[in-house]
């Protein structure tokens, strides 16, 4: 089967990993009332990340972009819930969720090769594993072209890195996975975005996104369960039929009713 460009690995991960004090800062100070270029201008005019490279800051806006800015609705969702100081455990698990959106490579590694490791009940996962994920996958034809040792090998660290920072694995030098933890708020959120593109309440159940964070159909069953006693949403189920309804129409809007009702 050909594979189309937008299943190809992109190396990106060797110019962005987490970025996570870089995003919280750059969504601190976004501003509504202008437009988007005008604020990545304004962002790198001011160098408000303090970097010394001008390239640098380009890079990470970039990045950004990629991440939050291809969806009109996400950043004003995102800017509201730094701005009211939502936990970072929260936080940072929305952020991960939409990074590994924009990036097939970080997405397909931890929903295929991590998550196969989690069920096998295997926690250790090394530099090399990460190498070997790799070399297969451009053997498979994945990638466009061929990478180097050299690529490889930082885009494994890479990766590794930027995972560890998302919270979705632990160690320094030697990593296993971590206990991932997916609190009921960053839940709905995540619900809300994957609603908007398939509003199937059994596909909603049942979406490749929740093996981000090593979850099982009857988990995110519970997840929605413990959402709709909080009235973050309405969830119904008679045998097949799953009906799950949200109280908003934008992610901005019920970005506000995760901050007023979530715990």
């Amino acid at each position: 089967m050909k594979i189309s460009k937008d299943q190809l690995y992109s190396s990106k991960i060797l110019k962005s990993g987490a970025l996570l004090a870089e995003t919280k800062i750059l969504l601190a100070n976004w501003d509504a009332s202008i437009t988007v270029v005008e604020n990545l201008d304004r962002f790198e005019r001011d160098n408000i990340l303090g970097k010394a490279s001008r390239s640098r800051v380009k890079d990470i806006l970039e990045i950004f972009r990629q991440r939050y800015l291809t969806d009109g609705q996400v950043i004003g969702g995102l800017a509201a819930l730094i701005k009211n100081r939502y936990p970072a455990d929260s936080l940072d698990r929305i952020l991960f969720f939409h990074a590994a959106k924009a990036d097939l490579f970080m997405h397909d590694f931890v929903t295929e090769f991590l998550k196969n490791r989690y069920e096998a009940g295997n926690q250790d996962v090394s530099v090399k594993d990460a190498e070997s994920w790799i070399r297969k996958k451009i053997e498979q034809g994945r990638t466009r072209g061929p990478w180097s040792e050299e690529t490889i090998i930082k885009s494994a660290q890479g990766l590794m890195s930027a995972l560890r920072d998302y919270g979705i694995l632990q160690g320094i030098k030697n990593k296993h996975l971590a206990s991932i933890y997916l609190p009921v708020g960053a839940f709905s959120y995540i619900a809300f975005y994957l609603n908007r593109l398939q509003p199937s309440g059994k596909r909603l159940i049942e979406a490749p996104e929740w093996h981000l964070f090593f979850l099982n159909p009857e988990a995110v069953e519970h997840l929605f369960m413990e959402a709709h006693q909080l009235h973050l949403l309405s969830y119904q189920a008679a045998g097949s039929v799953i009906r799950i309804a949200f109280p908003s129409d934008t992610i901005e809007e019920y970005v506000h009713v995760i901050l007023e009702r979530a715990p």
